[in-house]
């Protein structure tokens, strides 16, 4: 199952080691909803530091060679922390574009009208979510393999797979996402994202539900 709505075959095959991404966007592109300085420490060093231990730990594990869901899917403890960590960033920053912002449309479009009754209300709905998960954690726009739209609240590092629900769009409220930018301003940063986020990658994610 491909999770990441681009040609990343990586997330469906076997592998030998868990890829560290390249971003399809330089570190200052989307500036100013996230800065240079935000990306250089969230993507330079926590997905780093999260991809270079999940391929520590899971060496000599029954789960080595394992698709990066699959891992999330069976693991616990630090590998199950890891594992889940680089696959929430990787959907993350992969859902971003400097040329991103907009509505939804096609069919997610309408599976968010038939769930929330309009775009802004679902809007309203992941942004109540986000201020109100207690701690650190990520806000997820989530699809059963009917196609109907849930938002969750998955705290730490976990990732709605575990519970067969499919992972479209994730906002993360971890303060090392935003604390650089907007200190305690954690409403601040979600709002931000919506002028960054590419529908056409969560369109995407969605039609392969």
């Amino acid at each position: 199952m491909l999770l990441l709505g681009t040609s990343a075959s990586w997330a469906q095959e076997r592998v030998t080691e868990y890829e560290y991404i390249t971003l399809p966007y330089a570190l200052d592109a989307l500036e100013p909803a996230i800065s240079r300085r935000t990306m250089a420490l969230h993507y330079g060093e926590h997905l780093r530091s999260y991809v270079e231990n999940l391929n520590r730990l899971i060496k000599g594990t029954a789960m080595e060679g394992e698709t990066l869901e699959d891992v999330v899917l069976m693991a616990e403890g630090p590998l199950l922390n890891n594992a889940g960590q680089t696959l929430n960033h990787n959907l993350y920053f992969l859902q971003f574009s400097p040329s991103g912002g907009g509505e939804p449309s096609g069919a997610l479009r309408r599976a968010i009208v038939r769930r929330w009754g309009s775009v802004d209300n679902f809007r309203l709905a992941m942004e109540e979510a986000a201020r109100t998960l207690f701690g650190s954690g990520w806000v997820w726009l989530t699809a059963d393999g009917a196609g109907n739209l849930y938002i969750l609240q998955e705290a730490g590092g976990l990732n709605p797979v575990r519970r067969e629900l499919r992972p479209l769009l994730g906002f993360d409220v971890w303060e090392h996402a935003y604390y650089l930018d907007y200190e305690n301003r954690r409403k601040d940063h979600v709002n931000a994202l919506w002028q960054i986020v590419s529908w056409p990658v969560v369109e995407k994610r969605f039609e392969n539900n």
